[in-house]
């Protein structure tokens, strides 16, 4: 039994759609170049800006850009099956750029609703290599920064954290609390140049996983902004169709990038054992061994159907709206879970020497970790369902 025959089948997911994997080759061709230097970045904890710059010359951050303003125009589903490639390679890269490419899906949509402004945001994406990042994940429904009504505009203070790709950020897309005197606070959600005066990064990342991804804090003080540059405004602590928005497009690819860590282990692993001897026996032909690999493939390949099952069920027209927010979230949770699982079992599987900084092992492991921590967290998503289901407020978290 050869790597190839144990390899080719399962953890490179098959096309359920004509076209699906339409830009999975551009995707195993850059991270092939990614692979060698990715554990010198984990060591070393060093952003992966060289192979950022070689993602923005092939394109590939004009992923879900549409074709007729200059991207390559993906859909929802060939992100995943590209952002899945690219993660087998370099998880800090895949995560970093998926950081990007969502908030470029998040603005597709508002494009295909009429709202103002998503054509021109996507436009220099394409024409000027835009890198567009977030603090979303941190401040969710709760900001941390605070604004000050100013000259027809605010001011702006807050320190943001876990802003991947902070190194390499043009445009930061954040949020801040505006207090109207009468206890109402109101959340802001603005977009602001990394370049302006007040914005600066704090070298900050310092972590157990996903090291290379730069996800440094971000700190504003005083920046001021105009009322055109605010995105949406909600009431603090409470979902609103904007927030909806960016969490729906950022669901499925996260998943896929943290699917695509678990294959790229479950395979090290595979040729780890695969010619490995215990007493006469080669692994590959000891049953304990044949089961482990077997679980493996059974959980990407479910996670993986679940992924591409919540897509194909919000369809293309889908709303920012709870139901849909609801799908994609549930399926998160199933490939978060599962992936966490396959390494496990990867490392189990190939014994010992999983232990070694030698192999991919123990940075998959740590990287997988990462997963956990995106909103709406697995425990949250079951509450979140729960709710859902008996009626209860979908609002709020």
């Amino acid at each position: 039994m050869t790597t190839t025959d144990l390899t080719t089948p399962h953890t490179r997911p098959a096309p359920l759609r004509e076209g699906d994997d339409r830009f999975v080759e551009l995707a195993a061709e850059l991270g092939a170049r990614f692979a060698p230097r990715a554990d010198e970045h984990d060591r070393e904890n060093t952003w992966v800006g060289e192979n950022y710059e070689a993602l923005a010359e092939a394109g590939y951050l004009r992923l879900a850009v549409p074709e007729d303003l200059g991207g390559l125009g993906a859909s929802m589903r060939q992100v995943c099956y590209a952002q899945a490639e690219l993660a087998r390679s370099c998880g800090s890269t895949a995560l970093a750029a998926n950081m990007h490419i969502y908030i470029t899906l998040v603005q597709c949509f508002r494009r295909r609703n009429g709202m103002p402004g998503a054509e021109a945001v996507l436009k220099r994406v394409a024409d000027e290599d835009l890198v567009l990042f977030t603090s979303g994940g941190s401040d969710w429904l709760w900001s941390n920064g605070t604004a000050v009504r100013e000259n027809g505009g605010y001011r702006v203070s807050g320190r943001k954290a876990f802003c991947s790709q902070a190194p390499r950020g043009d445009v930061l897309v954040t949020t801040a609390v505006a207090d109207d005197g009468n206890g109402d606070r109101e959340v802001l959600t603005f977009s602001v140049p990394a370049a302006a005066e007040g914005v600066k990064v704090l070298d900050t990342w310092d972590t157990l996983g996903m090291r290379g991804t730069a996800s440094h804090d971000v700190e504003l003080d005083g920046v001021l902004i105009s009322d055109a540059q605010i995105v949406s405004r909600r009431p603090w602590g409470l979902f609103d169709p904007a927030l909806r928005a960016a969490a729906i497009h950022f669901m499925p690819p996260v998943s896929a990038v943290y699917y695509g860590i678990a294959a790229g282990a479950r395979d090290e692993a595979v040729r780890m054992i695969t010619g490995k001897k215990r007493g006469n026996d080669p692994m590959e032909t000891l049953p304990l061994v044949h089961r482990q690999v077997g679980l493996m493939d059974f959980k990407l390949r479910t996670s993986w159907w679940t992924l591409m099952g919540s897509v194909d069920e919000i369809g293309d027209d889908y709303a920012a709206d709870t139901a849909t927010m609801n799908t994609v979230n549930l399926a998160k949770r199933k490939v978060v879970i599962d992936a966490g699982d396959v390494v496990d079992i990867a490392m189990e599987t190939a014994g010992g020497m999983s232990f070694y900084n030698r192999t991919s092992l123990p940075r998959a492991y740590r990287d997988v970790r990462a997963a956990k921590y995106h909103p709406l967290t697995p425990e949250a998503t079951l509450f979140y369902a729960g709710r859902v289901a008996l009626g209860g407020p979908a609002d709020v978290e």
